[in-house]
């Protein structure tokens, strides 16, 4: 009996995403790439684990509708929801790099303190997803 392999599929998922591109950038188009490149990080993170938990994550202008209707509080929810959902997709997939909803609270928001945590936690999230990405377009 042969093993079954999947097949990598056509849709190639961007692996090169990076703090340097979103703060440079960002600065550049006053804040509009690295929102866009947040769609498309919510996309693929849908696109790779939702076959497997069954969520699906909010597209981020709905989350910041629901921010300011709830004064800020959904978005804690949904970045926390979301940081885990990573986690738990790159445990699924045996990708040995640590990111969790601890790593929003401790870096983005406990690390304002310090001013720079909010760029380490953007570092850790870019490269977690370039990780899930890689992996999706080796494995699918």
């Amino acid at each position: 009996m042969s093993e079954r392999i999947e097949a990598p599929h056509a849709l190639k998922l961007a692996e090169n995403r990076s703090l340097a591109k979103m703060f440079f950038l960002g600065i550049l188009t006053l804040g509009i790439y690295p929102s866009i490149i947040n769609y498309y990080m919510c996309e693929d993170i849908n696109l790779i684990a939702s076959p497997h938990d069954g969520q699906r994550t909010m597209h981020p202008n709905a989350m910041a509708l629901l921010a300011v209707i709830t004064l800020t509080i959904y978005a804690f929810v949904w970045e926390h929801k979301l940081c885990n959902r990573i986690r738990d997709e790159l445990s699924r997939r045996d990708i040995d790099y640590k990111f969790s909803a601890s790593t929003f609270w401790l870096w983005s928001v406990l690390g304002c303190l310090i001013i720079i945590g909010p760029f380490v936690y953007c570092h850790k999230y870019c490269t977690a997803m370039n990780y899930l990405a890689a992996d999706y377009n080796r494995r699918g």
